[in-house]
């Protein structure tokens, strides 16, 4: 039986993308329809690979994703991601859909086919019509959240981050997660979101045994707020969306005081360990980012760095080729190796390109000057 896709929200062809689409999606393992919500970016590019985020309890959790998705891609602050919301509150069907045996803890029969539904159907779906990286979410809340779980027992998980908001565990989960956590070979992230109320033995014991993980390759956070299980989502997704992609936000200023400065290493070494970091968790390449070579500059001089000067100048030429940037790099390396010609010659080539930043073509005029003066001329 082939999926049957009934559009709701205009939705013309793979280049034109609406924010929002709703679809009736006939699903083949569940032998029935279910309604789902897709969030598109707008400056959505087939070129470019974009996250999954997979929301279960869509009617309560998906605006809120969505929103915190926009935010966090507008400001650099995360991956281009595609949010598909699973609506499960009509007639209650997400008891049915992330049941669990009471004694054995295991995925009921029905929760066997919502499992194959995601994995083996909604998911193939998105990768056949977008271009999907491999770093894909999903975000769970009490019953809905245990069920997340059960992706991880897979042999190749099919998602690298979790969301857990307010869990009701399933019996031995508590342990259950623990063990998996440590034979997994790959990177996983999972946020433990809890209101303080809710006091539950078998939180305490997940928590205390997830923190024990050493693993480079594991990520872990809890939080706890002090508010009710209805508020409880809207407090936790922001804090979860930060610990998740803090590595791909802009170098902070307490990162640059913390990090860079106090580093033996050559400074230019963070910036490239930073980016390639970034594409191995995400599977995203990220533009460098000009906050980013701004503050790895701004170390270089300070440090007195003039070998990662050197590579910034040419990292700069050729991730903003037709800027001042790389060449203006360029000059001040030469200067500071006591390569004058060689360095007047490179601030004349800077001078004839665009400004970018905080450099102008008067800076670059000012080298010239300086450097002219210096020989006579």
């Amino acid at each position: 039986m082939k999926h049957l896709t009934i559009t709701i929200a205009l939705f013309i062809g793979l280049n034109t993308f609406a924010q929002v689409t709703e679809e009736v999606f006939e699903s083949f393992k569940l032998q029935e329809r279910r309604d789902i919500q897709y969030y598109v970016p707008e400056d959505y590019d087939g070129d470019e690979q974009h996250s999954v985020i997979v929301v279960l309890d869509a009617e309560y959790l998906f605006d809120d994703v969505v929103s915190k998705s926009k935010f966090y891609h507008r400001f650099h602050s995360m991956p281009p991601a595609i949010v598909v919301g699973i609506n499960q509150s009509k007639n209650q069907i997400r008891y049915e859909d992330c049941s669990f045996n009471e004694e054995t803890g295991l995925p009921t029969d029905r929760a066997k086919l919502f499992f194959e539904f995601l994995g083996m159907e909604v998911i193939p779906k998105l990768e056949k019509t977008y271009n999907i990286s491999p770093f894909k979410m999903i975000i769970g809340y009490d019953i809905t959240a245990n069920f997340a779980n059960f992706y991880l027992f897979k042999e190749n998980p099919l998602f690298n981050s979790y969301i857990s908001i307010s869990p009701t565990l399933a019996p031995e989960m508590e342990t259950r997660i623990p063990a998996r956590i440590n034979a997994i070979d790959k990177q996983i992230f999972y946020h433990l979101i809890m209101e303080k109320e809710k006091n539950i033995q078998q939180i305490a014991v997940l928590n205390t045994a997830l923190k024990a993980v050493e693993k480079e390759t594991f990520h872990y956070y809890f939080d706890e707020y002090e508010t009710d299980h209805t508020s409880i989502a809207t407090y936790g997704l922001g804090k979860a969306f930060d610990d998740i992609f803090e590595i791909f936000k802009p170098i902070t200023p307490k990162e640059y005081k913390q990090k860079i400065i106090t580093s033996e290493e050559p400074v230019f070494n963070y910036l490239k360990n930073k980016y390639t970091l970034i594409e191995d968790t995400f599977g995203f390449t990220k533009k460098v980012d000009i906050n980013d070579v701004m503050a790895i500059y701004a170390a270089c001089k300070k440090k007195e760095d003039t070998d990662s000067l050197k590579e910034l100048s040419d990292l700069c030429k050729k991730e903003f080729p037709d800027t001042m940037l790389g060449f203006y790099f360029e000059g001040e390396y030469f200067e500071e190796i006591g390569e004058s010609k060689k360095a007047l010659r490179t601030f004349e080539k800077a001078f004839g390109m665009i400004e970018i930043d905080f450099l102008t073509k008067d800076m670059a005029l000012d080298k010239i000057n300086a450097l002219k003066a210096d020989f006579g001329y």
